[in-house]
């Protein structure tokens, strides 16, 4: 880990009430509890990519540098019959196989850009194809082989409004003004966002002078799909006079590739993206919903004729969002993947809409907190790679043929095998109105049966997604410090069906405190976590409802809300998708009716607060901006409530885990904060 942390953890001169901590012995040998300093030792598999013939794969393994501070992004082959491993590239990402199984292309950094390359896989020779000013995505190559369609960014002018006097030569001014006339002018991660926008191009596989094919003042996106001829690629944009003040109304798009000339396949309000053909050009599927205004819709698997014509969807009876799909080499069906009760699937759906899972393990993503997640590809004849696991160890390459799944890897055995980590079971609970909750709890290593030990409820965020029973280094760095750590699934949770994820439409937070809070008392009934002994934490969506439980009860020792929203008229008009929240998740606009923003704030019930909480942010995060955390901290510190304010420099919403030192010292920050209010040591369970 490196010292110092970047983190600032401003502490307040409160009063310390919890227990002291007597520190442990300096161990005589190697530790086996797991550490901060072991996210560094972590791997994590994405993106398997498998040969046409199902013989390799190619992946890409994210692992932690010590001196970067970053996951860094090399490729491995795999040989499937052996399960043999052998290093393809020491950086890059987004492999994809050549139709005959000859090459690879990938993009990897080429300076401070990334490029496109391309490896002949006998030889190992490799050619850098293109000479990009920004770097590629979703890169697609022709069904004959000799091309590679890839998006792009397209640099653009801002709008200029006056100007300033002459410079004198050599003279050192300030920067130039910045005019910024977008409605979404700024985005999570990328932060401001730049004059340019994507666009699809195309270029020889041996390289050569790039064709951009696309133009105009749109994004155009990914995934690319090739018609069988080569003449015409599909795409997905939002695009016509009305296109930024759209916010999911894309359609899927075909360009011919001679021409340049567009067609519009796709007409209806709501999403149509990720166009995939047929083997045979009869038919194109992609992925969809009606858009009705409810804060979530099922994605739906459609089909239809060559230009998207006559749509049917083959989920509707499913009742699950579809994550990706892709044809099978038949033409009779897709392969796909969703989640269902917090964990992916892959299955093949039959154009008749007949579902046969094949997967049921497909993890992948992230590693600080077990959102659900993973990636597949297949090969012609049918074998399933993807990345698979369970609470154990971060994602491997697993692969299946004919119902038999297949670990390939296990990237972190030395490390897991010299740690005592946390076990995890899935734990019963009953919402007040009868309703079914998926929970999980990971109990402290070396736990003896019948122990109460001190509990950390960890909420998701979205509210809109969905955890599940994976690793997560949150919960193991929490477990390892002796709390046990309660994840659920509760109402407004995906991966349970359309109605039980709109529970909370235009009702956030409601119900779904009730059900948090059944599952507390479930871990309490069984015997695992001491009542007087309860934390609460949570990101963005978890983050809200740890500010609103704090603002609801008292029964916490302390909390530590992270990447919150505290007051929904603030947050719809500073976050980066400015058209989202009051569109989605309100009737009304926040002028038209604010105290229906108001009533749904946690800031409303700053005045009930008592329990010390923390306050958790991202110093450049654009979802729940930073403003949001600032103005909780100050009302908290108004209200005379223990607080203290975390700040995550250089990080976004969703990269404030993104550098292992930072997920290592923010998991850190909250034990430290926790164990200010723990209570000395918890009772024996009734046996």
């Amino acid at each position: 880990m490196r010292i110092p942390f970047a983190l600032a953890l401003l502490l307040t001169s409160v009063p310390v009430t919890a227990q002291t901590q007597v520190p442990a012995p300096t161990p005589e040998g190697p530790s086996r509890t797991f550490t901060g300093s072991d996210l560094f030792g972590l791997s994590i598999a994405a993106d398997p990519q498998i040969s046409p013939d199902g013989r390799t794969i190619v992946y890409v393994r994210r692992s932690g540098d010590v001196m970067t501070d970053r996951m860094q992004s090399s490729l491995w082959l795999i040989d499937v019959a052996t399960g043999r491993q052998s290093p393809f590239a020491t950086q890059g990402g987004s492999p994809r196989w050549s139709p005959d199984g000859t090459r690879i292309a990938y993009a990897a950094a080429d300076g401070d850009r990334g490029q496109l390359f391309v490896r002949w896989v006998a030889t190992g020779a490799s050619a850098r194809v293109t000479s990009l000013p920004g770097d590629p995505g979703a890169l697609a190559w022709s069904p004959d082989g000799t091309r590679l369609a890839y998006t792009a960014t397209v640099a653009g002018e801002g709008t200029k409004l006056g100007s300033a006097p002459p410079k004198p030569e050599g003279a050192k001014w300030a920067e130039p003004l910045e005019v910024i006339d977008r409605v979404t002018y700024r985005a999570d991660g990328p932060g401001y966002i730049k004059p340019g926008y994507d666009h699809v191009f195309v270029v020889a596989a041996d390289g050569g002078a790039a064709r951009q094919l696309t133009f105009g003042r749109f994004d155009d996106g990914g995934p690319l799909s090739w018609t069988p001829d080569g003449g015409t690629l599909l795409f997905a944009a939002i695009r016509g006079p009305k296109a930024e003040r759209e916010v999911m109304n894309s359609e899927v798009m075909a360009v011919d590739v001679t021409s340049g000339t567009l067609r519009t396949l796709t007409s209806r309000d709501g999403p149509d993206a990720s166009p995939r053909i047929s083997p045979d050009g009869a038919h194109v599927a992609w992925l969809g919903f009606d858009d009705t205004r409810r804060s979530y819709e099922n994605t739906q698997l459609y089909i239809g004729d060559r230009n998207a014509a006559s749509p049917r969807s083959l989920t509707a009876s499913l009742d699950r969002s579809i994550e990706d799909a892709v044809w099978a080499a038949d033409g009779r069906s897709l392969y796909a993947s969703y989640d269902d009760h917090g964990q992916r699937r892959v299955a093949r759906i039959g154009v008749d809409g007949r579902v046969t899972t094949l997967a049921d393990n497909v993890w992948g993503g992230g590693l600080d907190r077990p959102y659900t997640g993973g990636d597949f590809s297949v090969s012609r004849g049918g074998t399933i790679a993807y990345t698979g696991g369970d609470a154990s160890a971060p994602a491997d390459v697993w692969v299946t043929a004919g119902g038999k799944p297949r670990r390939l890897t296990n990237l972190n055995a030395v490390l897991t095998g010299a740690k005592a980590l946390a076990p995890t079971r899935k734990l019963s609970v009953t919402a007040p109105d009868g309703r079914a909750i998926d929970a999980w709890i990971a109990t402290p290593p070396g736990r003896t049966p019948g122990q109460r030990v001190p509990l950390i409820l960890e909420i998701h965020g979205g509210p809109n997604s969905a955890y599940g029973p994976g690793f997560a280094t949150d919960m193991q760095l929490y477990a390892a410090h002796g709390y046990a750590v309660l994840w659920t699934n509760p109402r407004g949770s995906t991966s349970y069906g359309a109605e039980f994820a709109n529970l909370i439409d235009k009702n956030y937070p409601s119900a779904d405190y009730d059900d948090l809070m059944a599952a507390v008392d479930a871990a309490i009934a069984d015997g695992t976590a001491d009542p007087d002994n309860l934390f609460v934490t949570g990101g963005s969506g978890g983050g809200v409802l740890t500010a609103w439980i704090v603002g609801k009860n008292n029964r916490f020792k302390a909390a530590a809300t992270q990447k919150p929203v505290i007051n929904w008229i603030s947050e719809a008009l500073t976050m980066d998708a400015t058209l989202f929240t009051s569109r989605y998740w309100f009737t009304k606009l926040p002028w038209e009716d604010p105290m229906s923003y108001w009533a749904r704030s946690p800031l409303s019930l700053v005045g009930n607060v008592k329990t010390p909480t923390l306050v958790v942010v991202g110093s450049e995060d654009y979802r729940t901006p930073v403003s949001e955390s600032e103005q909780y901290y100050a009302a908290l510190q108004i209200a005379g409530v223990p607080t203290a304010l975390v700040k995550v420099p250089g990080a976004g919403h969703g990269s404030i885990a993104a550098r292992p030192s930072q997920s290592a010292a923010k998991a850190s920050a909250i034990l430290a904060w926790f164990d200010r209010y723990r209570k000395a040591a918890p009772a024996t369970a009734a046996q």
